[in-house]
């Protein structure tokens, strides 16, 4: 089938379940999730100004699971019961993946991509020279950019459902410190470098204090923008307390390589984290 047959026919079991009972309906399905994984379809892609979402690969990525059966996947001593298979055929794929990495079929990882003991979910997209630190996690539909490095524990949010709901998007080049969360659709541009700690949720406030007056964002980092965590006093019925924000301390500088360490982006504003 073509990508307009597919999803055509997806949108069309979205709507009648009962369609599920169909073959080639299955058929579909699997197709869609076979492309998620060859990288030849992605759940969000960049046009020249902006991402567009296609929602209807995130009905079929839903839709996956309930044409999946239960089954015991046994690699080496260890143990698995799930619907989705594992990912295979790294060495053809030019992926260096480091015990106990684990991805879904259905995400794409490319080449040179490497996957420290780390969590990759169905319907994520990875490009290329890109790291995958240890326990870090891709969640479903997540998309990750060239050469960014996802630094130890971070957790990037999968999303699912809503369908139209974005996910999250970490553009080329970004450096993410140790144990940042990022999460429901937060955008991070191109080269951002964000700290240790740092928290990112669609409610977040992120304060760009670089500057003599301060400049609110939500949602988003802009690009090459460097990202410390901070607090902001909250009015409470209780009283008033310190509540998280993300503060924009300053620009990735040019002299910075980008290939730099996390302390080597903050050395230029006189921080460590």
């Amino acid at each position: 089938m073509t990508k307009k047959e597919l999803q055509k026919t997806i949108e069309a079991i979205w709507d009648n379940r009962e369609l599920l009972e169909v073959d080639e309906n299955i058929k579909a399905i699997e197709e869609v999730i076979s492309l998620l994984d060859s990288g030849s379809l992605r759940v969000a892609e960049k046009t020249e100004s902006k991402w567009q979402i296609n929602d209807w690969v995130k009905k079929a990525v839903i839709l996956y699971f309930p044409i999946c059966k239960m089954e015991t996947i046994e690699v080496g001593p260890f143990e698995f019961h799930d619907k989705i298979p594992l990912k295979t055929k790294y060495a053809q794929k030019g992926i260096r993946v480091v015990p106990h990495a684990i991805a879904r079929y259905g995400s794409y990882i490319s080449k040179g991509v490497i996957l420290m003991p780390s969590y990759v979910n169905i319907g994520a997209y990875i490009d290329s020279d890109t790291m995958i630190d240890t326990w870090a996690t891709v969640g479903s539909c997540a998309q990750i950019g060239k050469g960014v490095h996802l630094s130890g524990g971070v957790g990037i949010g999968g999303v699912l459902e809503p369908v139209q709901a974005a996910p999250v998007i970490i553009e080329d080049g970004c450096f993410i410190g140790s144990r940042c969360i990022v999460v429901e659709g937060v955008r991070i541009e191109k080269e951002a470098v964000l700290g240790a700690n740092v928290v990112i949720t669609a409610s977040t406030k992120i304060i760009d204090v670089s500057q003599s007056e301060i400049k609110q964002y939500k949602g988003y980092i802009p690009e090459r923008s460097v990202v410390i965590p901070g607090t902001m006093p909250k009015e409470f019925p209780a009283g008033t307390f310190q509540v998280p924000c993300a503060l924009i301390i300053g620009k990735r500088k040019a002299s910075t390589n980008l290939k730099t360490s996390l302390n080597d982006a903050l050395r230029d504003y006189q921080l460590s984290v």
